[in-house]
């Protein structure tokens, strides 16, 4: 992934090494993290296990976070790089689909734990999304706990799971979010859970739609995809709670199959058009 050649964002707020009070994460993953270890699984060849046995038993307290990195080394310059390169992407479709204007997300990166809108972003959580402060909530310590692991691969791995953010970043832009969450209120868990699932996937397929663009320019290449493809297929909810409890539960999904979550980042990797992404039709 050349991901050096891409514009970097002036939207990325580092806040690493700062320290707060409030709540950070014990041991153990959370849903972000354990998606992000098979992720890595997947790219790697590695087990999960020996990915898992890499972390640390619980993360440090801020009290003990040790100094803030530089804010020009790899981890920052990559996010600023992916970010500017999703934030191009989707000015341009903005503008030529859909004939608005595109508000670019901001991203905060952090270590042990960060206040958003949202609540407290906790470490090895896994990125997220909050929408009341339209920010993208990414502890990269988490990525630098398995570099040992998954090497240069990690590269697209990263890459896929902030334009996924940003995909709901863009849905948010578009008003889904807002009327997604209006719907589950009134919904059943069962129904709320299929909207979830929803959002979800068409976030993946937004994903897929900037990795289009970005691979028209010959920033990414075929085992980019066949990489980012695979991983799709071991992070769907059949797979995980396979893995996790023996036993598969259909009406708790909340981010859909293994193929369903293949199936619509193909759909946006091959068509690169958001229309195509239509998941509650």
């Amino acid at each position: 992934m050349k991901w050096r050649e891409m514009r970097r964002s002036s939207n990325v707020q580092d806040v690493r090494g700062r320290g707060m009070s409030g709540p950070v994460a014990a041991g153990g993953l959370g849903l972000g993290g354990l998606l992000l270890v098979l992720l890595f699984s997947a790219l790697t060849g590695a087990s999960p296990g020996e990915i898992v046995n890499t972390l640390p038993a619980e993360a440090p307290s801020s009290a003990n976070s040790s100094s803030a990195p530089p804010g020009d080394d790899r981890d920052a310059q990559f996010v600023r790089a992916v970010l500017g390169d999703t934030e191009d992407t989707w000015a341009a479709i903005f503008q030529r689909q859909l004939g608005q204007n595109y508000t670019p997300t901001r991203l905060v990166l952090f270590s042990d734990a960060a206040e958003s809108a949202c609540g407290f972003a906790e470490a090895a959580s896994g990125p997220f999304y909050c929408p009341p402060d339209q920010s993208i909530y990414l502890d990269m310590s988490f990525f630098e706990r398995i570099r040992a692991t998954a090497g240069d691969n990690a590269d697209f791995a990263r890459a896929y799971a902030i334009a996924h953010e940003v995909g709901h970043h863009v849905q948010n832009q578009l008003g889904m979010l807002s009327q997604v969450r209006n719907l589950q209120r009134q919904a059943s868990q069962t129904e709320a859970n299929d909207l979830q699932v929803r959002l979800e996937l068409q976030a993946d397929c937004y994903a897929g739609v900037w990795g289009n663009r970005t691979g028209q320019r010959g920033l990414i290449d075929n085992q980019d995809i066949e990489g980012a493809l695979n991983t799709a297929a071991q992070i769907g909810d059949d797979y995980l709670q396979k893995a996790s409890q023996g036993y598969v539960v259909p009406e708790s999904f909340t981010h859909g199959s293994s193929a369903q979550r293949v199936e619509w980042f193909r759909r946006g990797l091959q068509t690169g058009d958001v229309a195509q992404c239509d998941t509650f039709q």
